[in-house]
């Protein structure tokens, strides 16, 4: 990919930020309020809103950021799906959870939720009123499909929360450095160093936090910049919430899939949903090793697309 803007993956840790706890405390039934936020735009946050209107045209003047979801150009196989949901499953790209530029293949035990996913969205004051319907809306329905795809309860709700989603300028992210702190126990200085001063190459980020006794996560925190444009900022959401879920890797050979670097696909594809089944299925177990999971995986492919079929728009071939 050949772009006027340095690309990076929407996520420069993504899940990997994983924080093991040897003993998780459930999350307080009442969260602070959160510190007041800037209530202007800035010249700061309008010359990352034009930067990143930029980045998003160029994007798309190369045919990526594409909002099909089951093309027909990139048909895959149950061999395929098992393959790419181990790799993208049981590894993590960046070992221990360390912010570095330089990505590794570590292999780790499969994680997913254990307890249901309270999901609190939080903007700052700047985001105008419009645009946090807009979002809000986006949020609330994405997460009800990721919740009917896995089985697992997944929801908006301020009750109890144990995932906070900020969607705030520039200047409002300067400034959630305590709240991350008191919502992700254990934060340290360069994990929420890279939250609260994204470079411009790195379009959003997740950090959750994991029960190394049970590998189920425990809680998780989930930052996008206000200034996205509405399809970056989407694609935003939909990579960064499915792949908390327990997809912390990307790799190259996925495709269709919003786990790849290539920011070729916005939104979340049919093998995405297929990878985010098996994840979820009872067959699975939290601690599994990328061994005991294979046959398990291949069965549970082979079940839904066949040993040598390809899927082609939801047809097999």
């Amino acid at each position: 990919m050949t772009a006027p803007f340095p690309l990076r993956r929407w996520a420069l840790a993504a899940c990997a930020l994983m924080l093991a706890l040897s003993a998780c405390a459930p999350p307080p039934s009442t969260i602070a309020p959160d510190p007041t936020l800037a209530s202007t735009d800035t010249p700061a946050s309008a010359a990352v809103r034009k930067h990143y209107a930029k980045v998003q045209s160029a994007l798309l003047t190369e045919g990526l950021l594409r909002t099909d979801t089951n093309p027909q150009d990139a048909p895959f196989t149950a061999q395929t799906l098992t393959e790419n949901f181990l790799r993208i499953a049981l590894f993590e790209e960046y070992a221990g959870g360390q912010v570095s530029r330089r990505a590794t293949a570590t292999p780790i035990s499969l994680l997913r939720w254990k307890y249901p996913v309270r999901v609190a969205l939080r903007f700052g004051t700047a985001v105008p009123a419009e645009q946090q319907a807009a979002d809000r809306g986006h949020v609330a329905a994405y997460l009800a499909h990721l919740s009917t795809i896995t089985g697992h309860p997944i929801s908006l709700s301020e009750k109890s929360p144990n995932f906070w989603l900020y969607i705030a300028s520039v200047d409002d992210r300067a400034t959630l450095g305590p709240a991350l702190t008191a919502k992700i126990p254990g934060l340290t200085a360069g994990q929420r160093q890279s939250m609260t001063h994204m470079d411009r190459g790195t379009y959003c980020q997740v950090l959750t936090q994991s029960d190394a006794a049970s590998s189920t996560y425990a809680r998780a925190v989930a930052v996008i910049p206000a200034e996205h444009p509405d399809l970056m900022r989407l694609a935003c959401m939909h990579e960064e919430l499915a792949q908390s879920l327990g997809l912390p890797n990307d790799s190259k050979a996925a495709r269709p899939s919003i786990f790849n670097d290539d920011q070729e696909f916005a939104l979340l594809t049919h093998q995405d949903e297929l990878m985010l089944q098996i994840l979820y299925d009872p067959a699975l177990s939290p601690g599994m090793t990328g061994a005991e999971a294979r046959p398990i995986v291949e069965t549970l492919a082979s079940a839904m697309l066949g040993d040598k079929t390809a899927v082609q728009n939801g047809v097999k071939r």
